[in-house]
């Protein structure tokens, strides 16, 4: 199985330097774009799989929460850097996963329906309290609501020469480049570990729709 963390000498610039220089990247938007970031070739037929697990998780990516474990990951890197620095799938077929740039600021959203979840820029107190979209009642949030972010039109590290860096700010990029890989990494743990205890299937489901009809007004 292919791995995405690499050990590199902090103690050496050059290291270092070949490290970030050389390390894979694609691009955060569209290739018109040309702005591109560190990345990872994650596509199921790169990662020295064996031929089983490669089947099984080619039929196992098309299932419905595949993905929710695999988000988990990201979200806990999200965090663990202040959401200053996120990672996300790019490419025609999802295939990359990318390094990039984001915030983490006040929303502005005052109030919630717990009913439906419509976010709602007032406050309860002195507005009314009744949601626009089920009419159930809103509540204030008791702390302040705050949005993620993700610059996805901004590159990172792509026009630099590291030449000019101190040696700190190396250690610091390297350390984060280095904590991709592990993400990375953990993402094919997971799902070689969903392709040995999981396997596709199929499954009936009746779906409840709703239409305009005409109905007799009973009694006129």
């Amino acid at each position: 199985m292919r791995k995405f963390y690499r050990a590199v000498d902090k103690r050496s610039r050059r290291a270092m330097t070949e490290y970030l220089k050389e390390h894979y990247r694609y691009s955060t938007m569209n290739t018109w774009n040309r702005t591109m970031s560190y990345a990872h070739n994650m596509k199921i037929h790169s990662l020295g799989l064996d031929c089983e697990t490669e089947s099984r998780l080619n039929d196992l990516i098309e299932c419905d929460g595949f993905y929710d474990s695999i988000h988990n990951l990201i979200n806990d890197f999200g965090r663990e850097h202040s959401w200053l620095w996120q990672a996300g799938f790019n490419g025609r077929s999802s295939g990359y996963l990318v390094l990039y740039q984001g915030e983490r600021k006040p929303s502005g959203y005052k109030s919630y329906c717990p009913h439906c979840g419509q976010l709602n820029w007032t406050s309860v107190s002195g507005n009314s309290s009744k949601c626009g979209v089920c009419e159930h009642t809103r509540l204030d949030f008791t702390t302040t609501h705050m949005a993620v972010n993700r610059f996805l039109g901004r590159g990172t590290d792509e026009c630099d020469s590291f030449e000019e860096w101190e040696m700190y700010q190396l250690r610091d990029r390297v350390e984060l480049v280095q904590s991709f890989g592990r993400l990375a990494d953990a993402i094919v743990a997971e799902a070689v570990h969903l392709a040995n205890e999981f396997e596709a299937g199929k499954e009936e489901y009746t779906e409840v729709k709703t239409r305009p009809v005409m109905l007799s007004r009973v009694g006129a």
